[in-house]
C-alpha cells in the first residue's frame, strides 16, 4: 500500500493501483475460513474480499501487528510471540510489556525502541511526506508495543466503533495520507465464547457495518484494505504442561501461548527436551528445535542474530484442535475457548478485502 502511495523502498507485491490515500483496517482474529463460514453475517466484507493472505508464525497479535508496523516477518522484527524470552529481561508479555512471570512493568528494563530497532513503516511513510496516522484505542497510545512497532505515525486515540470510523475518515482527508486502524473485540469474543459462537457472529455483523460506514464515506482517491493478524480455532484437546513432569525436565522457562510454545532449556538439555516433547505430544503438534524451525522458514526468510535467543530452544506448534496449557501460570489464557498462534490454515489465512473511491 505504501508503494501504491509512491513511497520509495517498498514493493507493490499485491499489484495495487496508485492512490492518494490508503488505510489498513486490521480486524483482530478475523480468519479467512471463519469469514467464509459466516459470510451471511458480513455481506459487505464478503463482497470486497479478493484473496487470502498468510500471516506467518506465530499467528498472534504481537507478531502480526509488528509485521504491519515493520514490513518484515517475526525473524526480523523480533516480536516472536505473545510471550517470549528477551536476554536480560526475562519472559516478556509483548502485548502488555510486562514480565510474564510476575506481571511487573518492563518499560524501564526493556526500552521498546531498542527491543524493536528497525525503522517502522510509519516512520518511513512520514519521512516521505505522507501524513501518517495510527487510529487505535486511546489506552494503547504509550504502550510498549505501540512504541516498538507503531512509532512514527500520529496516534489518534478512539473509544468505540463510531469513533473508529469517524477518526479514520478524518485522517484520510489529508493528501497523501496513510492510516492504520485497529479493532480488537472480535478476537476477544472468539477467545471467550469461541469463534463462530452467537456472540462472535453478532460482533462480526457490527464489524461489517463498521466497514460499510468507512467505505460509504471514503474521500476521493482512497483505498481501504481490511485484513487480520490471525484466524482462530476452538481448542478441544488440551494438555496441561505443568502437570506433565516429563515436559518440564531440563526446562528453565516457557513462552508463547496455548497453540504455539517457545521452550527455553537448561544448558546442554535441548536434545533431551526436544525428545521428551516429541515423545509425550506425538503427532498432536509440530515440534522442532530452534535451528530446525528457522531452517523451515517458520519465522520468515531471515532471522536476525539478536532475534535468535528470543526463539525457544524447542518450538511447538499445535495441530488440529490441540493446545498446550499452563493451567497455573496462565490461568486466564488457559480458560479461553478460542485460541491461535500455530501453523494451521485456520490460523494462518486471513482475508484481504479491498475498496476504492
Amino acid at each position: 500500500m505504501l508503494a501504491a502511495l509512491g513511497v520509495d523502498g517498498f514493493a507493490n507485491t499485491l499489484g495495487l493501483p496508485t492512490v492518494a490515500r490508503a488505510c489498513v483496517l486490521l480486524v483482530d482474529g478475523l480468519g479467512w475460513e471463519l469469514l467464509a463460514e459466516h459470510a451471511d453475517c458480513a455481506p459487505v466484507l464478503t463482497e470486497l474480499v479478493k484473496r487470502p493472505l498468510r500471516v506467518g508464525f506465530p499467528s498472534t497479535t504481537a507478531a502480526g501487528v509488528a509485521a504491519i508496523g515493520t514490513g518484515v516477518a517475526s525473524g526480523e522484527h523480533g516480536m516472536a510471540g505473545y510471550t517470549f524470552e528477551v536476554p536480560g529481561a526475562g519472559v516478556l508479555n509483548a502485548l502488555r510489556w510486562t514480565s510474564h512471570v510476575d506481571g511487573s512493568n518492563l518499560l524501564g528494563v526493556l526500552v521498546p525502541e531498542e527491543a524493536q530497532p528497525l525503522a517502522t513503516t510509519f516512520e518511513r511513510a512520514a519521512k516521505a511526506g505522507v501524513t501518517t496516522s495510527v487510529v487505535n484505542y486511546a489506552q494503547f497510545k504509550r504502550s510498549g508495543l505501540t512504541r516498538a512497532v507503531q512509532r512514527g505515525g500520529q496516534y489518534v486515540g478512539v473509544r468505540a466503533f463510531g469513533d473508529l470510523a469517524a477518526q479514520t475518515l478524518r485522517v484520510l482527508e489529508a493528501k497523501p495520507s496513510f492510516c492504520y486502524a485497529y479493532h480488537s473485540e472480535l478476537d476477544m469474543l472468539g477467545h471467550v465464547y469461541g469463534p463462530g459462537s452467537t456472540a462472535w457472529r453478532m460482533q462480526l455483523r457490527q464489524v461489517d457495518r463498521l466497514v460499510e460506514s468507512i467505505v460509504e464515506n471514503l474521500p476521493p482517491g482512497a483505498m481501504l484494505a481490511v485484513v487480520a493478524d490471525h484466524g482462530m480455532v476452538t481448542v478441544e484437546d488440551a494438555l496441561d504442561v505443568e502437570a506433565t513432569p516429563e515436559l518440564l525436565e531440563g526446562v528453565r522457562a516457557i513462552g508463547g501461548e496455548v497453540r504455539a510454545r517457545h521452550v527455553y532449556t537448561e544448558d546442554g538439555a535441548q536434545a533431551d527436551v526436544l525428545a521428551a516433547w516429541r515423545a509425550v505430544i506425538g503427532e498432536r503438534a509440530w515440534i522442532l528445535s530452534r535451528d530446525e524451525a528457522i531452517a523451515a522458514g517458520w519465522f520468515g526468510p531471515r532471522v536476525n542474530d539478536w532475534v535468535r535467543p528470543r526463539i525457544g530452544d524447542v518450538v511447538a506448534a499445535a495441530r488440529d484442535r490441540f493446545g498446550m496449557k499452563l493451567e497455573m501460570a496462565e490461568a486466564v489464557e488457559s480458560s479461553l475457548i478460542g485460541q491461535h498462534g500455530s501453523l494451521t490454515t485456520a490460523e494462518q489465512h486471513v482475508p484481504l478485502a479491498l475498496a476504492f473511491s
